[in-house]
């Protein structure tokens, strides 16, 4: 960091700046007008624009324009399967400079030894990670979880340097019956940041749930839900990830008034969506494409986001600023041709330069042994509920569909895609196995099974044979958790995640690779979802209407009860 002496005396020009990117253009996300002149950074501030200025270090950018570097709202990083380091070196180049991420995942597997990994992490990425803290492990009382953490263990980290304010607040039914723990965790971040979590909330739950301190809501799907969230102040992420996208049914909302209370984030994002499409300058390049005006896009991809989270050095390239700087061959492409992230070039020598916190979560997974029986599922009913998938959605149908048993046993129809579900506890607590029935894999044999399992992180399987679906979940403890895909036996593909069942140790480039062989592979079984792997984790997560399944067996989410067998 500069001294401030310096930054004066630069600004003025009185002394040369560290830093001179000359040639570009500003695009100046307040005003919308393009800006000339150079910009001038001391250490890792902005101090001079829209004039000439001598530097130490002169970078040419000639055709360029300048962009504030873009702000990720909420995301797991988890989710992108490696750690936080690789992270940093996937998404860094793109334009994003801060990453506003939750470690729930590695919560709901650690407790906070894994919040505690993140907030050690942050301080020595490129990128500047921030985190809100865990609000909810578990996410409700229907799962098992590795740990629990109540408000009192998040209090000592609340005053760390990375530290926004709480998390989001998933179990939005407990805010609304005032259950003590959430009272409890409500409290101790009254007044500061508190991340919002309440899909298809309306009326006046809606207000009471605001009305609790929440600020942000990443789950509106619709333009109706989005508008009455907005209407009643809460700021609006517009998610686009690689299971849950909500980028079309929002962006009509998204213009040149509204961009100051919307924004947009990730949420769950893998590294083969992020090769093959990009992360937040996909979602920026395609709201332009679709008629955003680029002062809205971009305004919500920066200045928004910095405002919406109480970052006030950051977010408009400016003097006093942070000096965040994605330059772009254009607007329209959003092509990163350089980031700085706080005058940093966010490139290999930066990389190599960091310190690396060393991985934590080995030999996490602590599932039992099973069998082809274990998968059974006993009922003399022939009426049985079924998660019907929504693609390109997390929530899900609540469906129902007539099996009649066989041998006392409900088998999968693939002829009617209904595919048996399996989660089995892992965290070596109970050693639960709960079976129900999944519609909309298109699955017609075989098995694939995940230790990626929202928010609990058990081993989650679907399939269409017992046998193959106990290969792939005895692999899963082998591997330390990740990935399996098994047909007549034999395992077909499979990514290793052994930091807590969730991230891998390998560069983001072979865990691409790996998603491809991995994707082709459960395509080969029939599967017809463009990310089987992150739809099947979603299916498991107890606080996103309106049927899904943990450990526990069916939980019928709009009533938040666990369906008796």
């Amino acid at each position: 960091m500069a001294d401030l002496s310096q930054k004066i005396a630069q600004g003025r020009g009185d002394a040369p700046a560290d830093l001179v990117l000359r040639g570009g253009r500003v695009f100046d996300v307040i005003t919308g007008a393009f800006l000339d002149g150079d910009v001038a950074i001391c250490g890792d501030t902005i101090v001079g624009t829209c004039a000439r200025y001598d530097g130490k270090q002169v970078v040419d950018v000639s055709g360029l324009t300048l962009v504030p570097g873009f702000i990720d709202t909420h995301l797991h990083i988890e989710s992108s399967l490696v750690t936080p380091f690789e992270f940093d070196r996937l998404v860094a180049p793109l334009g994003v400079t801060t990453a506003i991420c939750d470690p729930h995942e590695i919560a709901n597997v650690l407790g906070v030894p894994g919040i505690q990994y993140f907030l050690d992490a942050a301080l020595e990425t490129v990128l500047d990670i921030r985190v809100n803290l865990s609000s909810c492990v578990p996410s409700s009382h229907m799962e098992t979880t590795g740990a629990t953490i109540e408000a009192a263990d998040l209090l000592p980290l609340r005053n760390h340097p990375a530290v926004i304010g709480l998390a989001e607040m998933m179990n939005y039914p407990g805010v609304l019956h005032q259950d003590p723990g959430i009272m409890a965790k409500l409290r101790a971040f009254e007044g500061g940041h508190i991340d919002g979590h309440a899909p298809m909330l309306s009326g006046r739950d809606l207000n009471a749930y605001i009305a609790a301190g929440i600020r942000t809501e990443h789950e509106a799907t619709t333009q109706e839900e989005a508008r009455e969230k907005l209407q009643k102040g809460l700021r609006v992420l517009i998610r686009e990830g690689s299971v849950s996208k909500d980028l079309d049914a929002l962006l009509p909302l998204l213009d040149d008034r509204t961009s100051a209370y919307m924004c947009f984030c990730t949420d769950d994002r893998n590294p083969l969506d992020i090769g093959e499409h990009g992360h937040l300058d996909y979602l920026i390049r395609t709201a332009v494409a679709r008629g955003t005006s680029p002062v809205a896009a971009y305004r919500a991809a920066s200045l928004s986001a910095a405002e919406a989270f109480g970052l006030k050095d950051r977010g408009v390239i400016a003097p006093g600023q942070r000096a965040d700087i994605a330059c772009l061959g254009s607007l329209e492409a959003c092509d990163a041709r350089m980031t700085l992230c706080g005058g940093i070039h966010a490139a290999e020598l930066a990389f190599s330069a960091r310190k690396i916190t060393p991985p934590i979560g080995r030999a996490s997974v602590k599932a039992p042994p099973v069998t082809g029986t274990d998968f059974r599922t006993s009922s003399n009913r022939e009426t049985t509920d079924v998660i019907g998938i929504i693609p390109g959605k997390i929530i899900t149908d609540h469906l129902q569909d007539n099996i009649t048993p066989t041998d006392g046993d409900k088998r999968p129809d693939t002829a009617r895609d209904l595919v048996k579900i399996a989660v089995v506890e892992r965290h070596g607590v109970n050693g639960n196995i709960a079976t129900g029935f999944v519609k909309g894999f298109g699955l017609k044999h075989g098995a694939i099974a995940s230790t990626v399992c929202h928010d609990h992180h058990n081993i989650v399987c679907v399939g269409a044979d017992y046998d193959d679906m106990a290969v792939a979940v005895n692999r899963l403890s082998h591997l330390e958790g990740g990935f399996v895909v098994v047909t007549d036996g034999q395992i077909t593909a499979e990514l290793a995640l052994p930091v807590a069942g969730l991230m891998s140790l390998a560069p983001f480039e072979e865990v691409r690779a790996s998603l491809e062989t991995l994707r082709d592979a459960a395509r080969a079984l029939g599967v017809t979802l463009q990310e089987p792997f992150l739809q099947l984790a979603f299916l498991a997560l107890p606080v996103i209407p309106k049927l899904k399944i943990t450990d526990r067996g069916m939980v019928d989410v709009t009533k938040f009860e666990i369906i008796s067998s």
